[in-house]
């Protein structure tokens, strides 16, 4: 890794060069599973398969149940207050797989709740949470909605074109956390983008951003939200790529959508799974992947133009997005 002084008064950019991963792998792969929707009879076939395969993914959870009138669209997951969810979760951390946090529950919650939903978790479950990601449209998300965005200019067109209204970096909220995060987590994702390789996805590596504080490293992520836009997403030629180019990918799903009914895997998920295994590929939970790529390109401060070409590229990117679902049907 090289810096050279980059365009604007003090500020270093980063040529970076590929990755060498552990044992010789040629790239990394790891899965970052929102739990949207997820139930041990849609979930377990899923993660079966992988570890049977040898991947180590990232599993978010919900802590705590909601009222039935502030679900929403999330009606069908099940939280830590499952026994029966929870003994499952709890066999997949002894496994290996990491669990991450997806706030404390699918509905909006208080500092307070949040708060002890992350020791419920840490202290109760045994968990080591070490990466958060925003759930919808919840209150408590953290630079969420317009605030995402440094730019005043996209602030306020994806304020125009959004209701989201997020608090958790709001000081004075009683949905304000983000000082919580900053102490208690590693890892929050930020963008996601229809792209599979995330060393292509500015800046290519977990980083710190000086307009979002407080807060840890932040890291972008491929996106695919369901079944569909994951084969899409992940082809044999698409890895094949990231094969070659020596990336690394943390591919953002929700395995509750379509993965798995009624207890069965969907075969094309599963054949693609199987023909991935056999690569010569670092499977391993998001957080350690983003572990090791910080510590191999250093996870730095993000600069100002990095930040803008980064803004800019996933406003892109949801514009693409739209086009997507337009052309394949809203459930993508």
């Amino acid at each position: 890794m090289v810096g050279r002084v980059g365009p604007e008064s003090g500020s270093i950019r980063w040529e970076l060069d590929n990755v060498k991963f552990p044992g010789n792998r040629r790239f990394a792969l790891s899965i970052l599973d929102d739990t949207d929707d997820t139930t041990v009879e849609t979930g377990q076939p899923v993660y079966d398969l992988l570890g049977d395969l040898g991947f180590r993914t990232t599993k978010t959870v919900w802590a705590f149940d909601s009222p039935e009138e502030e679900k929403g669209p999330y009606h069908m997951g099940q939280t830590m207050e499952d026994p029966a969810y929870r003994k499952w979760v709890v066999s997949l951390a002894e496994e290996g797989f990491e669990v991450a946090f997806h706030n404390a529950s699918m509905a909006s919650s208080s500092r307070e709740r949040t708060e002890a939903a992350i020791d419920f978790l840490t202290d109760d479950c045994g968990f080591d949470l070490r990466l958060h990601c925003n759930h919808g449209q919840n209150r408590e998300n953290l630079f969420w909605g317009p605030e995402r965005y440094h730019s005043r200019a996209l602030r306020l067109a994806y304020g125009l074109a959004s209701s989201t209204d997020s608090e958790g970096s709001e000081t004075g909220s009683p949905y304000y956390w983000a000082d919580i995060a900053a102490q208690r987590f590693s890892y929050i994702r930020d963008f996601a983008f229809r792209r599979l390789d995330c060393s292509k996805i500015g800046p290519g590596r977990p980083y710190r951003d000086s307009t979002k504080q407080p807060s840890p490293c932040w890291f972008n992520t491929a996106d695919a939200p369901a079944l569909p836009s994951f084969l899409r997403l992940v082809t044999r030629e698409a890895v094949d790529r990231l094969e070659d180019a020596g990336g690394w990918t943390i591919i953002s799903t929700h395995f509750g959508k379509g993965f798995a009914w009624e207890g069965k895997l969907n075969e094309h998920f599963a054949s693609l799974m199987r023909w991935i295994a056999e690569k010569n590929g670092w499977f391993v939970p998001a957080s350690e992947l983003l572990d090791y790529i910080g510590q191999t390109r250093g996870a730095t401060e993000i600069s100002r133009l990095e930040r803008t070409r980064l803004e800019v590229a996933h406003v892109f990117d949801r514009i693409r997005r739209r086009r997507e679902v337009a052309r394949y049907g809203l459930w993508d």
